[in-house]
């Protein structure tokens, strides 16, 4: 099972603060809209910045994003991962269509509470829409 790019989205109160203080980390912007939401990265390491969006930190993978903002020629779907954690037990707190092939997401707390979000910006390998894709257009950052 591949999970795609990993990051941390941080729930922050004050978004330029918080960017702030990372790009003294080394991270520098990458994406985001600049009122409610920052992408930033330090060489493969991709933090979220959020501001009033959710409660806490959570854990975040993207299938279809490789760890370099890359778009991986196979990667694997969100449907699929999805398929092998409800069979292993796994109970989703937000869960997705299962038959669709758009762009999806869904979200499992692990053991110790922890939300871990599965975020794919991209529509299902093989599937219609999936054919403007290429590797220089990383599209929506995670």
């Amino acid at each position: 099972m591949q999970l795609g790019a990993f990051s941390v989205s941080l729930s922050v109160e004050d978004l330029e603060v918080s960017r702030s203080f990372y790009e003294k980390l080394g991270f520098r912007q990458t994406g985001g809209d600049g009122t409610g939401y920052l992408i930033m990265v330090n060489d493969t390491t991709i933090i979220g910045l959020f501001h009033g969006m959710f409660e806490g930190n959570i854990l975040t993978f993207n299938p279809g994003l490789a760890q370099d903002m890359s778009r991986p020629e196979i990667f694997t779907d969100v449907r699929e991962i999805r398929a092998s954690l409800v069979a292993d037990g796994v109970e989703m707190s937000t869960d997705t269509d299962p038959d669709d092939t758009g762009p999806a997401h869904i979200v499992v707390i692990d053991p110790d509470g922890n939300p871990v979000l599965i975020d794919q910006f991209f529509p299902k390998p093989g599937s219609e829409g999936d054919e403007a894709r290429s590797d220089d257009d990383p599209g929506r950052q995670p």
